[in-house]
């Protein structure tokens, strides 16, 4: 059963939802999501693991950082990513899957509508 929705949402937080997904529409920034959903990991690792150079991966990140979609740590001189929070986590979830229903894999089928 879907959650309901008890108010609708205020102007600040529509603004700040479109800010989101604007962020994350972009391909690069939503592989290094995808990625960070899976565990932390330095931007080297993410750089290789999506097919970018370090600096372009780095420049990724202090947007989703300063829009606080994903959080550090710091061990020695490395600096570790993940994701921020389970909201995050479930939203990049739900769009992928949603790709199913476009796509129309066979493995995730469009549930029956009730009349």
């Amino acid at each position: 059963m879907a959650t309901q929705i008890q108010r609708d949402p205020s102007d600040e937080q529509v603004t700040t939802a479109v800010e989101t997904l604007k962020l994350l529409a972009d391909p690069t920034r939503l592989r290094i999501i995808w990625t960070l959903l899976h565990g932390e990991h330095s931007v080297n690792e993410l750089a290789d693991h999506v097919g970018a150079q370090p600096a372009a991966v780095s420049q990724h990140l202090a947007k989703l950082r300063l829009a606080r979609l994903v959080t550090t740590r710091r061990e020695g001189t490395k600096v570790f990513y993940e994701a921020e929070s389970p909201h995050i986590e479930r939203l990049v979830e739900q769009a992928v899957l949603h790709t199913d229903h476009r796509l129309d894999r066979p493995n995730h089928k469009r549930r029956a509508r009730s009349a």
